[in-house]
């Protein structure tokens, strides 16, 4: 039997699974997502009323009238394709004409009347085998030798009419494609596992694929954070998009504003939801609160199915530029593979610890077709392990540092006194604006835990970290009831006691096992 994995047609045995297709063809595809399965092209494009012709001016909507003309639509289904590379046959001020095509319908020599917007299947010289489709710019009477059936009317204009109105002989139809539709996925396609056998004629979708804009650089990391495993979860679901909160809260610069058309992927960037994503799965209009991110370009049918606490697998291309955490010379063949120069800074020895790139998002690195990487000694990265005892906490941490959006963060220095045993770093009270107490200790905090100061206190959003035990205070100083525990350094903490106040420290996150 023959399926289809987005796209790619492949010869299976009958009685495989959506796994062995997976594995015939090797798609991208991450363990635990939604797989899109779809009976067949036939079957789902029977439930497609809506076409676009695509000219050399511009884009047209029809919508089929399949109530009133099925017989007249179903040639068009059959047809429509032969349409492309023709060039527009005629125009006046009534009508625009498509074709020649060759059809199977029976003329009539009548006259009828035509609204503005229809369009037509007109058998000219009475003939099927010049058959053109009509465009009614205006109410008008024609003997165009239809069928009978509903006066030759199988569709109406729905959009692009501005198109419709510019159009002349010297213009070419470049493609006919069926708009899918949310409705028209979601009765035709199932959310399946791997192990649901495939018929024949079956097609799946098994990931969406993002191209970013160049005109949005942070939107654009925002959402590569965002996916940096491969997947995303939908956390909400609407009828015109779904949407992905994972990053709520984070507000971003305005960037690009444009419409967000089906399949545009969209960044709240200020106001109640900000860092929130959005994929649309109908047009809406363009609004100075989005940032336009890119558009999906394949997949728009795992987008169409997908429901709140599904998971999907996503791909952008091009993909991320990261090459923080890399050393040096990793960075360097790294950075070849996409025609970037790298420009060495700080520690330039090949087995240096890259800790920060100029510039930080890809699109401008891509722009720029260069890149700064400062290098440190790797033994001047401290390890830290964040507590999940304390959420709020280690998201205010890693929102601090930097850690949300790069593998190493960068903590500042506030105080650090000898023999005092504690060093403090400079927090944000407008990112630690309810941190509420949690995970609090209850008894002695040992050396190398790192605390911060909770909404109890006015130094609210203070990163501190022991050097020794103690019964009686937290890291930062403050009572135990004030200090909110989210974690411990587990490698370099012999530099911590080194610091000076100003001193900037670098920190990776080391994932519990």
């Amino acid at each position: 039997m023959f399926v289809k994995v987005n796209g790619e047609e492949v010869e299976l045995p009958d009685g495989s699974t959506v796994r062995d297709a997976l594995e015939a063809t090797g798609a991208p595809y991450v363990e635990g997502t939604l797989v899109c399965l779809i009976s067949g092209t036939r079957e789902l494009e029977r439930t497609i009323d809506t076409y676009r012709i695509r000219t050399t001016t511009g884009s047209i909507l029809l919508e089929l009238l399949p109530d009133d003309a099925p017989g007249i639509v179903e040639e068009w289904r059959r047809i429509y394709t032969e349409l492309e590379n023709m060039r527009i046959r005629w125009t006046t001020p009534s009508e625009i004409a498509m074709g020649p095509l060759r059809t199977e319908l029976e003329p009539s020599r009548d006259e009828f009347t035509y609204d503005e917007d229809e369009v037509i299947m007109s058998l000219s010289g009475f003939s099927p085998d010049s058959t053109h489709i009509i465009i009614s710019k205006e109410p008008h009477s024609a003997v165009y030798g239809v069928p009978r059936e509903n006066r030759g009317v199988f569709a109406r204009i729905t959009g692009g009419k501005r198109t419709v109105e510019r159009l002349t002989q010297d213009d070419v139809v470049k493609s006919v494609e069926p708009v899918v539709e949310r409705k028209s996925i979601v009765e035709s396609a199932a959310v399946t596992d791997l192990n649901t056998e495939l018929e024949d004629g079956n097609q799946l979708f098994t990931y969406v694929k993002v191209k970013p804009s160049p005109e949005s650089p942070q939107s654009v990391e925002h959402f590569f954070s965002m996916v940096e495993d491969g997947k995303l979860r939908v956390d909400y679901e609407a009828n015109s998009f779904i949407g992905f909160y994972s990053l709520q809260g984070i507000k971003k610069d305005p960037e690009k504003i444009d419409k967000r058309n089906r399949g545009a992927v969209t960044l709240r960037n200020t106001g109640r939801g900000s860092g929130r994503v959005y994929i649309y799965r109908e047009d809406r209009v363009s609004t100075p609160s989005h940032n336009l991110i890119g558009h999906v370009t394949e997949g728009m049918e795992l987008v169409d199915i997908a429901g709140e606490g599904d998971q999907i697998t996503v791909e952008c291309e091009p993909g991320r530029i990261m090459t923080v955490a890399m050393t040096q010379k990793e960075a360097e063949e790294y950075l070849r593979g996409y025609g970037i120069e790298q420009i060495r800074e700080g520690i330039m020895d090949d087995d240096a610890i890259v800790v920060v790139q100029d510039p930080p998002y890809t699109m401008d690195i891509l722009r720029e077709g260069k890149v700064r990487t400062l290098g440190i000694d790797p033994d001047k990265i401290l390890e830290i392990e964040l507590d999940p005892a304390a959420p709020r906490s280690s998201w205010y941490f890693r929102r601090l540092t930097g850690l949300i959006d790069t593998p190493i963060g960068s903590l500042k220095v506030h105080f650090a006194f000898p023999g005092m045993k504690v060093v403090m770093f400079e927090g944000d009270k407008s990112l630690a604006k309810g941190l509420i107490p949690e995970n609090t200790p209850e008894r002695c905090v040992k050396k190398g835990n790192i605390g911060i100061t909770n909404m109890s206190r006015r130094h609210i959003g203070m990163v501190g970290v022991r050097l020794e035990d103690n019964d009686e205070y937290g890291p930062t100083g403050e009572p135990f009831n004030g200090t909110n525990m989210i974690g411990k350094i587990t490698g370099g903490i012999e530099n911590v006691e080194k610091l000076k106040e100003g001193d900037t420290v670098y920190v990776r996150e080391r994932k519990r096992g």
